[in-house]
């Protein structure tokens, strides 16, 4: 007996099979926000984390707008955000020099990337949608929700 999965317009696939091209499947992403004063809360969007289990797609889009950052708080340390961020970077493409966690499948890696923090850098709720190109809807998000 075969497990069935859909997509949002009724076309099925067998479990295991994958989606074919031109399908609409499921992901997730988060924005991520730098926050240069956790205390004050106030925040500047800078990035996105996107995953598709359907596709077993990980990305991220990053995008730091010093000028915006410093209007929060004129003493940020943009150097130590963007460290932040080449990190997030390399666990999300599971590079070995980023340690155990960029190790992990992707689905464990958009977990802990999405797991809340109390840092400069920290990750905004996780959100839902259907795309048939999850890279470009990754693009597509960063437009509109960071820059």
């Amino acid at each position: 007996m075969s497990t069935r999965g859909g997509t949002a317009d009724g076309r099925r696939f067998l479990a295991g099979d994958g989606p074919v091209a031109g399908d609409r499947v499921p992901f997730e992403y988060a924005v991520l926000r730098a926050v240069p004063r956790v205390d004050r809360g106030e925040c500047v969007n800078i990035g996105v984390v996107l995953y598709s289990q359907a596709t077993d797609y990980l990305g991220c889009a990053l995008h730091v707008d010093a000028v915006r950052l410093r209007a929060l708080d004129a003493g940020v340390d943009v150097d130590a955000v963007e460290a932040v961020l080449a990190g997030i970077r390399a666990i999300c493409h599971g590079d070995p020099a980023a340690g155990g966690a960029a190790a992990e499948p992707p689905r464990v890696r958009f977990g802990w990337l999405t797991a809340p923090r109390s840092t400069v850098v920290q990750p905004g709720p996780v959100h839902s949608g259907l795309t048939t190109d999850p890279a470009a809807d990754l693009d597509r998000l960063l437009d509109r929700l960071v820059r």
